[in-house]
């Protein structure tokens, strides 16, 4: 018996990602996602995968458990009352990050906070390396008892210890 050899041809959109437009690979992954948790909400993907959101990304009180790496959200992203447990690798916000009531028990190394950074009601016991927040840091109903020495801060830190 002989093989048969079969000859397929696929046509690609210009300037469509194959993978993408394949449903396969990390960009696909990425657009999956925000089609799930936030089909409104205009974002951009570079060629390096980076995600950048140019306002806010509201998504407290949804079953999200978790977000895509290299995102930058442009004003504020709000996680409170959400199912997530970490935040992603590389995380950039520009306005305030709200994770109140979350199940989150660490903050990612070099995390930017371009506004406030709300985290009563987390299971967080320190806080990371070269953390940066702009605004109020809000440290009320946390385990946290004491400050990192390279912690930076522009407005005030509220705490209970």
């Amino acid at each position: 018996m002989r093989a048969k050899t079969v000859y397929e041809s696929i046509s690609f959109e210009r300037g469509k990602d194959p993978k993408s437009v394949m449903g396969i690979g990390k960009r696909a992954l990425i657009e999956k996602w925000f089609k799930t948790w936030a089909p409104n909400v205009k974002y951009t993907i570079d060629d390096n995968l980076n995600i950048i959101v140019g306002g806010s990304l509201y998504l407290q009180e949804t079953q999200i458990t978790e977000l895509p790496d290299n995102l930058r959200v442009g004003r504020n992203l709000d996680l409170q009352e959400t199912q997530i447990t970490k935040l992603p690798d590389n995380l950039s916000v520009e306005g305030y990050l709200d994770l109140r009531g979350t199940q989150i028990t660490k903050l990612p190394d070099n995390l930017s906070v371009g506004g406030g950074l709300y985290l009563q009601g987390t299971q967080i016991t320190k806080l990371p390396y070269n953390l940066s927040v702009e605004g109020t840091l809000y440290l009320q109903g946390t385990q946290i008892t004491e400050l990192p020495d390279n912690l930076s801060v522009g407005g005030e830190i509220y705490k209970d210890f």
